[in-house]
């Protein structure tokens, strides 16, 4: 996409308004900011600022209504340590309010030697799980997820992220030709839900009536421009 030309695609409405939450509370914000991998990103969504129960269980609901809609079959939802913890617990409540109650599990960072011991936490770990968490950066949590659940027999199936960012990974330094979320997708074969993309985003800047949000347009496409897939 050009910095000129808007997106023609029809807008997903269940993007649309997952971005304006997230702008409303202050989870996505506009300025410039550097990413791991070294580049200067004129934007940041840090999902650790849904911090209260309201901000948290909207969340939830987003990822809910996504997955419902997503065709992705699933028996179990597992959270990552340390954020996908919350996310897990979280969407299962929405997910169980919605009709669909499933059960979920977390692992613990490090190992318990007493009570019930292992890293696994919740709900047996058995058949179809997916995975929740908040971004795919590199793709090792997902690896690493995917360890603990195929050693406890089950099969993950795909990862539920609340943003795609839509930008090219790094390897060795450089750019790759393709992102994190479309390397899990195509070398760990599993499906990957996410409530909005990048192009979601300058979809919303592009229809704002907000001129403070709608300046930031050209430099999100530029961004875009230059490290989208």
């Amino acid at each position: 996409m050009s910095m000129t030309t808007p997106t023609t695609a029809p807008a997903d409405a269940l993007a649309q308004e997952f971005v304006q939450f997230a702008v409303e509370s202050g989870v996505l914000r506009f300025g410039e900011f550097k990413t791991k991998a070294g580049r200067l990103s004129p934007y940041f969504f840090n999902a650790g600022l849904f911090d209260d129960g309201a901000k948290l269980g909207r969340l939830a609901g987003f990822y809910a209504r996504r997955l419902l809609a997503s065709g992705i079959e699933f028996d179990l939802l597992f959270g990552p340590a340390y954020k996908g913890i919350s996310l897990a617990a979280a969407v299962a409540i929405e997910l169980a309010r919605a009709g669909r109650n499933v059960p979920f599990a977390y692992n613990r960072k490090e190992a318990k030697d007493h009570g019930e011991g292992g890293t696994l936490v919740g709900a047996p770990v058995k058949g179809r799980v997916l995975i929740i968490d908040d971004v795919i950066s590199a793709g090792t949590s997902v690896r690493e997820s995917i360890a603990m659940i195929t050693a406890a027999g089950a099969t993950p199936v795909g990862v539920a992220i609340a943003l795609d960012r839509q930008e090219k990974a790094t390897e060795n330094g450089q750019d790759a030709p393709w992102s994190a979320v479309q390397w899990v997708r195509e070398h760990l074969n599993l499906q990957i839900s996410a409530i909005a993309t990048l192009a979601d985003l300058l979809q919303y800047l592009q229809a704002t009536q907000a001129p403070d949000l709608a300046a930031h347009l050209p430099r999100v496409a530029a961004y875009r421009d230059r490290y989208g897939v």
